[in-house]
């Protein structure tokens, strides 16, 4: 069991360090092509919060021991859940998906019918069930009591940058 779980924390990891790989190298072209960075402040706040949420829920979760019951299965299967969201979403927006709120020259609006059924899917179907599922998984409730909302602070913030930069592009 205490294999399994190491499996899924460093998949977990893996993951989370793929997804920032494949940001930076749009990220990168995107500023390249002139693209312009908004909320930076905010953007790095929310990159910390996103490695101390995982820190903490590593720690508090194998410091406890890891437990395979119900609660984990779920945590495992909502995680699993978002990162197919998040590759979905990488896949929709293409060049332009980063973790940072860049805007291109020739940025497009993307108008897939998931963004118009689900406003920030990579938010609220990745970021947020991603979070939940590892704390589930791993049984850090007190990450998950604590972290979340503290998480949730630098997010809406970024929800609100993204939603006014986005209508004084595209109106």
């Amino acid at each position: 069991m205490t294999f399994f779980f190491l499996g899924f924390t460093v998949f977990a990891v893996v993951c989370r360090i793929a997804s920032l790989a494949v940001s930076l190298r749009h990220e990168a072209a995107l500023k390249r092509a002139g693209g312009v960075e908004y909320g930076a402040l905010n953007s790095n706040l929310l990159a910390l919060c996103h490695v101390l949420f995982y820190a903490a829920a590593i720690w508090e979760g194998w410091s406890r021991g890891p437990e395979l019951d119900a609660v984990a299965g779920i945590g495992i299967a909502l995680y699993l859940l978002a990162l197919f969201f998040l590759l979905y979403v990488i896949r929709l927006l293409g060049r332009l998906w980063t973790v940072k709120l860049i805007i291109a020259p020739d940025h497009e609006l993307v108008t897939h019918p998931l963004f118009r059924v689900v406003r920030h899917p990579n938010y609220f179907l990745n970021i947020i069930p991603e979070l939940i599922g590892l704390t589930l998984a791993l049984h850090s409730y007190r990450t998950l009591a604590i972290g979340l909302p503290i998480y949730l602070l630098p997010l809406i913030v970024r929800i609100v940058q993204e939603e006014k930069t986005m209508r004084a592009r595209f109106g």
